[in-house]
């Protein structure tokens, strides 16, 4: 064994994984990338299946964003923004106001998408508490749809609804109000689209009708859920629930860490419903995968809510020290640029249209319950019986050795469960794709029998 997967087995502690487990292996220690290929120190070279944690866009050593970075590393790698504020800083929350929802003025900068979550919560939270001399004070509770999640820090886990990362940690977090997530292939209300005309809505209007008083936000995943296993809902859901909000006076918080810049096929998932939320998490894609960076971006309407003296103490007492960070910034406007230079959104429709005919032979394996796709994100799920849709047992662990069969053919990709996830990056070529998909489609095969 090479002393650098000694030293990873003897000295690290990884996030999500039973170390267990992972001491029983061999670590695959990655020493460099280029494009949306991965090299470990054997030299061995793989695919990039999922963007290096869904963050990875214009591939690795991307010499723009490169270029940026050291433009920036010469001038300075951090001064405070609690006090001062510094170029890169101002030019991005300048573009991001340009490319986000009309309604989206203002940018408050964090570290990742967890604490751009709990940004947007306490915002949300405190501007109800100031807004018209107090008339709201009671608008103190989020609405969250089932099997969310965003985040591990405590408030953006009290949001979230997936028990097996946070039912432990339940005394912790504050109460929620739960709603049925539009998960069609495993109806919660155990309904069939399209004779349910999403009663998944009904559900929550009637939430929103009866306790409007006392709620100060409705909190989602546009378009897909994520980590609860690629869960894409059905089109017309984000509008109707943004419709809803309207009505009732609650505020619409929208999670988009992981639909943001591009994965989609739109630059934000919101945009593909012509949706304007009031609050805006962003992160994972905003540096094209380079380095730690988060957005909060709300409306002029919240923000005025916390001016005052001093002494009103309507300041929203937040910050983190690498807030606004020179370099993650100017990674970010390099990325950003690419987008347009390279018509990267337009580029991804062809893309997009590719993977959909590809993904559809995986519906005729006998172990493939179902097949979920929004732009370039996937989830395949295993089950044991397709007509049933019966899942395996937790202790067999076939999403994981799915994973482990693709990544002997050379392609690095992580399932969710026995929800094998597909999320390359945006530049990856037709080749690149075919190999992605083949290969899973093979380790399936070779897994379930």
């Amino acid at each position: 064994m090479h002393q650098m997967e000694q030293d990873d087995l003897k000295y690290i502690w990884h996030p999500f994984t039973q170390m267990k487990d992972w001491q029983e292996g061999t670590p695959l220690v990655i020493a460099s990338g280029n494009g949306v290929m991965l090299k470990d120190i054997h030299g061995k070279e793989y695919l990039d299946g999922v963007s290096s944690l869904w963050t990875n866009v214009h591939g690795h050593r991307s010499k723009p964003i490169d270029q940026a970075i050291k433009r920036q590393l010469v001038k300075i790698a951090h001064s405070t923004m609690l006090g001062l504020s510094n170029e890169p800083a101002i030019e991005l929350a300048k573009k991001l106001v340009e490319i986000t929802p009309p309604n989206l003025q203002k940018v408050f900068y964090s570290d990742n998408g967890s604490t751009a979550m709990e940004v947007a919560l306490k915002m949300a939270y405190q501007y109800w508490q100031q807004v018209d001399n107090r008339k709201h004070k009671d608008k103190r509770t989020f609405v969250t749809i089932t099997e969310a999640y965003h985040g591990d820090t405590i408030g953006s886990v009290s949001l979230g609804g997936m028990a097996l990362f946070h039912e432990i940690f339940k005394p912790l977090l504050f109460d929620t109000l739960k709603v049925p997530s539009p998960f069609c292939y495993r109806c919660p209300l155990k309904l069939k689209q399209p004779d349910c005309k999403t009663a998944c809505l009904d559900k929550l209007e009637d939430v929103l009708n009866h306790k409007a008083g006392q709620l100060a936000a409705v909190v989602m995943e546009p378009l897909v859920q994520g980590a609860a296993g690629m869960i894409v809902h059905p089109k017309g859901y984000l509008s109707e629930v943004r419709r809803l909000c309207t009505k009732y006076n609650v505020l619409l918080v929208l999670d988009e860490v992981a639909t943001g810049f591009g994965r989609t096929g739109a630059m934000f998932a919101c945009q593909q419903e012509n949706v304007e939320p009031d609050l805006m998490a962003l992160a994972k894609g905003i540096t094209g995968g380079y380095l730690p960076l988060a957005v909060t971006m709300t409306s002029e309407k919240i923000f005025k809510a916390f001016l005052g003296k001093p002494e009103e103490h309507k300041t929203f007492y937040h910050g983190h020290t690498y807030t606004g960070n020179q370099l993650a910034c100017s990674a970010a406007l390099a990325n950003l640029e690419l987008f347009s230079e390279k018509n990267i959104l337009e580029k991804l429709k062809p893309k997009i249209l590719l993977l959909s005919k590809q993904l559809e032979k995986f519906k005729g394996l006998d172990h493939v319950g179902d097949v979920r796709q929004c732009g370039l994100m996937v989830g395949i799920e295993l089950v044991r019986n397709k007509n049933t849709q019966e899942s395996y047992e937790e202790k067999e662990r076939i999403g994981h050795k799915v994973i482990l069969a693709a990544r002997e053919q050379g392609v690095i990709i992580r399932p969710l469960g026995d929800v094998i996830v597909l999320m390359p990056p945006l530049v990856v070529n037709n080749k690149q794709l075919e190999k992605l998909v083949a290969v899973t489609f093979e380790a399936i095969k070779q897994v379930t029998g």
